[in-house]
């Protein structure tokens, strides 16, 4: 950015990053806040603007990823529900003879382990998202209050 940034813009950056924090304590508030103080002050500030857009764009983004991945796990746990009814498991193996409703699953062909990998890879998935989330937002927090641009990996940009 060719013009001068003044500490109220710095500061006022930093804190639309670090507000994405919120959604620890209000729900929702990684959009709520970020979208309300970047609203009250991009027309002012180019350089709010520009943050305000990177912060919002990326908990989007994350949210999106993170949507996509539980659709992807359903199917598993969908395909373990036979296994643990079973096994025993949670004492499910009542729910069968329920009503004389007989339900007999053949577990031949089928291994709990099985479907416990794609659940761990999808797993894993998840915690490396919320790993990117905080490592990014505390590193985007730190360079905008220092007065310098930053962009988020992995962003799909639905705010131009």
């Amino acid at each position: 950015m060719t013009e001068t940034i003044t500490k109220h813009e710095k500061n006022l950056s930093a804190l639309i990053h670090a507000s994405t924090f919120s959604k620890f304590f209000i729900p929702f508030g990684n959009f709520i806040i970020p979208l309300v103080l970047w609203t009250a002050n991009k027309k002012e500030y180019s350089f709010v603007d520009y943050n305000g857009k990177q912060a919002i764009n990326f908990q989007i983004s994350l949210l999106l990823y993170s949507i996509l991945l539980g659709i992807i796990s359903v199917p598993f746990i969908i395909g373990m529900l036979p296994n643990i009814m079973d096994f025993n498991l949670f004492g499910l193996s009542d729910l069968s003879n329920y009503n004389n409703l007989n339900l007999h699953f053949d577990l031949d062909d089928f291994s709990f382990s099985k479907w416990m990998i794609p659940l761990g890879v999808t797993g894993l998935a998840q915690a490396a998202l919320f790993i990117v989330n905080v490592v990014y937002t505390i590193m985007a927090t730190l360079k905008t209050n220092e007065g310098e641009t930053f962009s988020y990996p992995i962003t799909i940009k639905f705010i131009k």
